[in-house]
């Protein structure tokens, strides 16, 4: 199978899963199950893990400063894969210059979910009045309409320190397949565990969590295809400049000796 059609079966899978994933979020929110797992979490007196030392400081805390020191050990990484580019080639690792262009979706991943965050009006679980909070219970798809809490809880932007390194799988999938779906399922394992501390803490619904997830997905899938666009792009003007090289260099070849001689005293039998 050619790259290009490799690339393209690639961009069709991952749009099945973005869609499958999308009707299966919406099915969530329509069925008003986020309420429903909260009242098992917590109940009129408040969320009794919400200040417990293994979610707050654990989970929370100690899961944003992991994902911080993960992406300085990815940047060094790529520092290092830049330091080494003129030694062999090695097809089984990602460049620099791959590297830099997904680190880059991790830090739109890592921008993307708390911006959208910090505009809506969803207010957390442990803000309702029957939490012990005093907001009311509104769907997060009502946007511009008061719950009568603070908001700012929609989507999951704890969830992202974990979601954002989606763009690692994408990165190592071409070049070492084993290796990119360890780094997905674990990328998933720890969003989810991030997301279920926050649900038994009364910070976010399941629902915050799952689209904090398919957003840094699909942004990865519109970034993948955006990249091989633009690589496919790139190798097709470098083979046509190859190309026209090549027919310079051939058009510019001095003629062999004898069609020089043929030239100077004509051809046999002209006269």
């Amino acid at each position: 199978m050619s790259a290009i059609a490799n690339h393209r079966l690639q961009r069709r899978r991952d749009l099945i899963v973005s869609l499958v994933a999308l009707a299966l979020l919406l099915a969530w929110d329509a069925s008003g199950s986020d309420l429903l797992v909260a009242r098992w979490a917590g109940s009129i007196e408040g969320f009794a893990w919400r200040d417990a030392w293994w979610a707050s400081r654990g989970l929370h805390d100690g899961g944003r400063l992991m994902a911080w020191l993960l992406l300085a050990v990815l940047v060094a990484s790529a520092v290092q894969a830049g330091a080494r580019a003129s030694a062999v080639a090695n097809d089984c690792a990602p460049t620099a210059s791959e590297r830099w262009r997904w680190l880059g979706v991790m830090l739109l991943c890592l921008l993307l979910v708390p911006a959208l965050k910090r505009i809506s009006a969803t207010s957390c679980a442990w803000d309702l009045a029957e939490f012990g909070g005093v907001a009311l219970y509104v769907s997060h798809w009502q946007w511009g309409t008061a719950d009568g809490g603070p908001g700012h809880c929609f989507p999951s932007g704890h969830a992202v320190a974990a979601f954002a390194f989606l763009g690692h799988y994408f990165l190592w999938r071409s070049h070492d397949l084993r290796r990119a779906r360890w780094w997905l399922a674990a990328v998933l394992a720890t969003g989810a565990l991030f997301g279920a501390a926050q649900l038994v803490r009364g910070a976010h619904y399941p629902s915050h969590t799952l689209w904090s997830a398919w957003l840094c997905w699909s942004l990865c899938v519109a970034a993948q295809s955006f990249f091989n666009h633009w690589r496919i792009d790139d190798g097709a003007r470098r083979t046509e400049a190859l190309e026209a090289r090549w027919r310079v260099r051939r058009g510019s070849r001095p003629a062999r000796p004898e069609h020089r001689a043929d030239a100077r005293h004509g051809a046999p039998g002209g006269d």
